[in-house]
């Protein structure tokens, strides 16, 4: 039945006010009670269920035993509704010119129970003033991004059909452009003929040739049943107790989940030492500064060219008197460079391994490319906003990389808390997978249902955007800290 005219009105109204498509809720004789609400409060019309205003501390309570630490958590955070609207992700999730769209399951509670879950452990107040949600949020604000439906707020990936299906392909440098023409068997060069030509091909097809190829792809519809958030590859020695002073971190991670772990762990307390490629360095140098340097901030940046044997043993004795090391390629990189996580442990007893990647360190998976958009399609987050607001979309900006950085930031420093001695994988899908995990059991139905009544919830709600994290100095330029560090120039 059609909603009275007075209703829209007043929907239509809300939708100005606070970008959101708002449906009202009906009170269980099926009327919509209307009531004032003072500024900054939640619409009193709207049910608050207390399981779900609980649903972060619950996930980092949660996390904490995941990683065998009885710590309790008494956070008192928004609610995922409200977070979600005040963290900036709703100006970036929805369909191009149209209204914000409410996330389909609790992202933003996962990361802040994450970031609650991390402060609780740690003895430090670096972490003071941070919010999980608004790292979500953060590089979407500072570089003005929007949404664009299925397009990702980036324009680095694109939601397109195939012949009897729906799939995420990621095209971000240039080098996987040079890779189209082999994918799809014919010389094309921008999206629109992309989108053409996989429009005409079955789905199994075009993942098995793109990932064969090295290329970012994702069936939309979901891969696999969710499993574990983290796994432990290798446990050799731990260390009887931490060694004096902060724990040195070697970072060699890229991008942005890696980055975002190191961040947070030199927040800390951490030493952190940055290391690239002379040849192929981070590629996010190139990105927008303020992101760049407010995940890189602090770190002594040391260049090395990974093809000269020298400079190789000497990344190789500097992981052997480290207590972290952060590394997000794929597994057999490293292992063709020499550099196996297990000889290292084993040679350096105590050492935590954090091995970031895509979709895992198991085979087949191993060998696939993973970015935050696609992957966290790959997991089932764009399907499930296509249950819930009726079509393809992405979900906030490339999300799996922040919700993947605090997690592992969590695996890490309980890690070396325990004394260490172990690889730990965790991957950019198995965390957005744990993250819709974190509220499963609902129907299709239900889940609509939800998500239109946290829409109303939000649109009652403080709707003033967090506080970004203050900004820091300028991250190293690349190499500056080489000569201090091996006494060479890069």
């Amino acid at each position: 039945m059609r909603p009275p005219p007075w209703r829209r009105r007043i929907e239509r109204s809300l939708q100005t006010k606070t970008g959101f498509s708002v449906a009202m809720a009906n009170d269980a004789a099926g009327r919509c009670p209307l009531a004032r609400s003072a500024p900054g409060s939640i619409a009193p019309h709207v049910l608050v269920r207390e399981d779900e205003a609980d649903l972060a501390r619950r996930h980092g309570q949660r996390l904490l035993a995941d990683v065998g630490l009885a710590v309790h958590l008494d956070a008192g955070l928004d609610h995922p509704a409200v977070s979600w609207v005040r963290s900036g992700l709703s100006a970036v999730t929805g369909r191009p010119g149209g209204g914000a769209l409410m996330a389909p399951t609790s992202l933003t509670a996962v990361a802040d129970g994450a970031l609650a879950a991390l402060a609780a452990i740690s003895t430090s107040p670096g972490l003071q003033g941070l919010r999980g949600s608004a790292l979500l949020g953060e590089r979407a604000r500072l570089c003005g991004l929007q949404r664009q439906g299925a397009i990702s707020p980036g324009g680095g990936s694109r939601l397109l059909p195939t012949a009897g299906g729906m799939v995420a392909v990621s095209l971000v440098r240039e080098s996987d452009w040079d890779l189209v023409p082999a994918w799809l068997e014919a010389p094309l060069d921008d999206w629109a003929s992309v989108a053409m030509a996989l429009a005409t091909r079955p789905g199994a097809d075009v993942l098995d040739r793109g990932r064969m190829l090295g290329l970012a792809v994702a069936d939309a519809a979901g891969e696999g049943a969710p499993g574990p958030w983290f796994e432990t590859c290798f446990r050799g020695a731990a260390r009887p107790r931490p060694r004096a002073g902060p724990p040195l971190v070697i970072d060699l991670s890229a991008l942005w989940a890696g980055p975002l772990c190191a961040d947070l762990l030199g927040r800390m307390g951490s030493r952190v030492i940055k290391v690239e490629s002379r040849v192929r360095p981070d590629g996010a140098r190139a990105g927008a500064p303020e992101v760049y340097d407010r995940l890189n901030s602090g770190k002594s940046s040391l260049c090395l060219d990974f093809n000269d044997r020298a400079d190789l043993a000497a990344l190789r004795a500097l992981m052997e008197t480290a207590d972290i090391v952060i590394e997000s390629s794929r597994p057999r990189a490293l292992r063709q460079l020499g550099l196996r996580a297990e000889d290292i442990i084993a040679r350096n007893p105590g050492l935590t391994w954090i091995a970031i990647s895509g979709h895992g360190r198991d085979e087949p998976q191993a060998g696939w490319t993973g970015f935050g958009d696609d992957a966290a399609v790959a997991a089932g987050l764009s399907r499930l906003m296509k249950d819930v607001h009726g079509d393809w979309l992405f979900c906030g900006d490339a999300i799996a990389d922040p919700l993947t950085g605090l997690h592992a930031a969590v695996l890490a420093w309980a890690s070396w808390m325990k004394g260490g001695g172990q690889l730990h994988a965790i991957s950019l899908r198995s965390v957005i997978s744990a993250a819709i995990a974190a509220d499963a059991g609902l129907s299709p139905p239900e889940r609509q249902a939800r998500t239109h009544r946290w829409t109303s919830l939000a649109a009652g709600a403080d709707t003033s955007l967090y506080g970004l994290a203050p900004a820091r100095e300028p991250a190293e330029a690349l190499g500056a800290s080489t000569r201090r560090l091996l006494g060479a120039a890069c």
